[in-house]
């Protein structure tokens, strides 16, 4: 073990553990020093924070091709995930994902630091919930509530106003396709599209064969924007049978920034899906 390491690892359990009991027992009301380290968390947590009270968000936040506040990312403290960095920061919350390290949440617990597990979306009715449960945590339930009523009134305005005839495919890396019951699949819905994943049986997420995509012959195939130097799960998106299929019908991208966390950027999602698939009908006229 080096030096550096001694010393992070005594400082963890000896003189800075009695600071992170402190807070732990007299809590304050309103938490001043918060640490986000899960994506949409990041998100929610920059659009709904006060002045000063977000100390630091995860480097996903960074990700252009995931994350859509990366610019207001650069206004606040780093972080990996990892507990002695986070410790380090002296945080009085930590908000985690569901899907965060256990590891870290884990051994934060036991130093005493107050962390609070935020569930992911999976509706767009879950991104109201989320709203106002990480605004209560913060303490800025004002705050909350207004971006709910914001949230609400743009849904509805970008929401589709009937139903098409058109049939969509939500098709991303390993052929995963997404039913009703994602928030993807309520994405699909709201812009008016019939889903084919309700059609194949897919009511929650899971791989599509090939050979049910191409039986099921949608007219729109909505796939993610790959990544650069995209890995070999990403393959399946360059298949003759997904390529035919973008030929022959539509395409419409998947773009991560809107379409992963539950948070007010959905909207956007719903919006540009709405205006592909208007595109699409007015070609058809």
């Amino acid at each position: 073990m080096c030096w550096l390491t001694r010393i992070v690892v005594v400082s963890l359990f000896c003189g800075w553990g009695v600071t992170a009991q402190e807070r732990e027992l007299s809590p304050l009301a309103t938490p001043q020093r918060v640490v986000s380290m899960n994506l949409c968390t990041d998100q929610l947590a920059m659009l709904l924070a006060g002045q000063d009270q977000l100390l630091s968000v995860s480097y996903l936040a960074l990700d252009k091709r995931s994350s859509a506040m990366t610019d207001e990312a650069k206004n606040y403290v780093i972080n990996h995930g990892r507990a002695e960095e986070i410790y380090l920061l002296q945080p009085d919350l930590v908000i985690a994902g569901a899907y965060s390290t256990r590891a870290t949440t884990d051994m934060l617990r036991r130093l005493r630091v107050p962390v609070v597990v935020i569930q992911p979306a999976r509706s767009l009715e879950d991104v109201r919930d989320r709203i106002i449960e990480v605004g209560g945590i913060l303490g800025q339930q004002k705050a909350a509530r207004s971006m709910v009523r914001n949230y609400d009134r743009d849904l509805e305005l970008a929401r589709s106003t009937g139903i098409s005839e058109l049939r969509a495919a939500l098709y991303s890396a390993r052929g995963w396709t997404a039913g009703e019951a994602t928030l993807a699949g309520q994405i699909v819905q709201a812009a008016g599209l019939q889903n084919i994943a309700q059609e194949m049986g897919f009511e929650h997420g899971g791989a599509m064969p090939l050979e049910v995509l191409a039986m099921a012959a949608p007219d729109l195939i909505i796939t993610p924007v790959p990544y650069a130097g995209h890995s070999r799960s990403e393959e399946i998106l360059q298949h003759p049978v997904v390529e035919t299929f973008q030929r022959k019908s539509a395409r419409a991208d998947m773009r991560d920034t809107d379409w992963v966390c539950g948070t007010p950027h959905v909207v956007r999602a719903v919006a540009r899906l709405v205006e592909d698939r208007q595109n699409i009908e007015k070609g058809h006229e």
